[in-house]
């Protein structure tokens, strides 16, 4: 490999992991695990369908809260995860999610299968974002209905917390004073 080349390809690598990080493409490591691979459409129809979905943009929780609409329900409890401006005492800029999507999806819709035998619900939807988002984002949405307020209250909570627990998403954070940090979900 000549100098030039050997210069190249070190410089398009993550020193620590040997990971590609030039995301200008797209078609890195990185760049393709901030974007979803399918439309925000189909996106919005596995969720309502299968329970659960990544996106890549702003998510339209009154889509969400219209597919659920169910008249043998009395309850819709809702979870709306935002970017904070803080993480402990460092101050946060901003965050992108970067996440797994066909696992996220197929664990997600598990998830919402175990919600469903655990507790007395209807149905419960859920997306979470990839990608960066600013302070004040929203980054996740979930929805629960059943026929009755416990059973949604419930299980929004343990869907929520085993989403964090288990669904294939990362975040890397940036600070005001502090080099960025990656944490789990759960971070």
């Amino acid at each position: 490999m000549t100098s030039a080349a050997n210069a190249q390809a070190t410089s398009s690598l993550d020193n620590s992991s040997g990971i590609k990080s030039n995301d200008s493409d797209g078609n890195s490591v990185h760049g393709r695990s901030m974007q979803i691979q399918r439309s925000a459409d189909d996106a919005y129809a596995i969720a309502i369908q299968d329970g659960f979905a990544l996106l890549d943009v702003a998510i339209d929780e009154q889509r969400l809260k219209q597919a659920l609409r169910d008249d043998s329900c009395g309850a819709l409890a809702t979870f709306e995860g935002w970017v904070r401006n803080h993480n402990n005492a460092s101050e946060v800029e901003r965050l992108t999610y970067y996440g797994y999507e066909n696992l996220a999806i197929n664990q997600g819709h598990e998830i919402i299968a175990e919600a469903k035998r655990r507790f007395e619900i209807t149905h419960a939807v859920a997306i979470h974002r990839i990608g960066a988002l600013d302070i004040g984002d929203m980054a996740v949405w979930i929805g629960v209905v059943s026929a009755h307020r416990y059973p949604a209250f419930d299980a929004c909570r343990w869907i929520l917390d085993t989403i964090k627990a288990e669904i294939p998403v990362w975040k890397q954070e940036y600070y005001e004073h502090e080099s960025s940090k990656w944490l789990s979900n759960n971070g």
